[in-house]
């Protein structure tokens, strides 16, 4: 930017976006001194170079103004965490399948772990049949994105929100 620009000449666009055409650095800093405004490399590795008279600090302003708004509107999915047992009973599960579908709606992913203890370990078809009740009482607002897998102790399950 301005003087430190080390091309023998320039092609230059001008303050109000017209293209000058090809002139010396030295010409183009004097223009952008009489517009009262900065000398601003655009892309180097033209041939030749391409320099725009222009405010500096309220492009950057502008630039980091506009990154700002991108993060703002992008949404980060977070994965919810809802912990069943193999003897879940009827209301507990209404319970939590209404978290489970609060998440989903919300954009989440949900984890849906089945821990089992002692003698449980026996009888992991009922935690297999609860899970897939899950996945069945999910697929209008969620799709499954793990099917239930044992590890270690626990059975678990990814449901993701359908897009939208």
């Amino acid at each position: 930017m301005n003087e430190n620009i080390r091309s023998p000449e320039i092609r230059l666009i001008g303050a109000d976006g017209e293209n000058v055409g090809v002139v010396t650095p030295q010409r183009a800093m004097e223009m952008a001194v009489d517009a009262d405004l900065d000398l601003v490399e655009i892309s180097p590795n033209a041939e030749p170079p391409v320099c725009k008279i222009m405010d500096y600090g309220k492009f950057k302003y502008e630039q980091q103004k506009r990154e700002s708004e991108a993060r703002k509107n992008q949404k980060i999915i977070e994965v919810k965490e809802v912990k069943f047992r193999p003897n879940t009973d009827t209301h507990d599960y209404g319970v939590k399948m209404r978290s489970v579908v609060k998440f989903l709606e919300g954009g989440d992913k949900v984890k849906i772990t089945m821990r089992f203890r002692g003698r449980e370990m026996a009888h992991q078809d009922l935690g297999r049949n609860l899970l897939e009740r899950v996945a069945e009482d999910t697929k209008e607002i969620g799709k499954i994105e793990n099917m239930p897998k044992m590890e270690g102790r626990q059975m678990i399950m990814m449901i993701g929100p359908l897009p939208k």
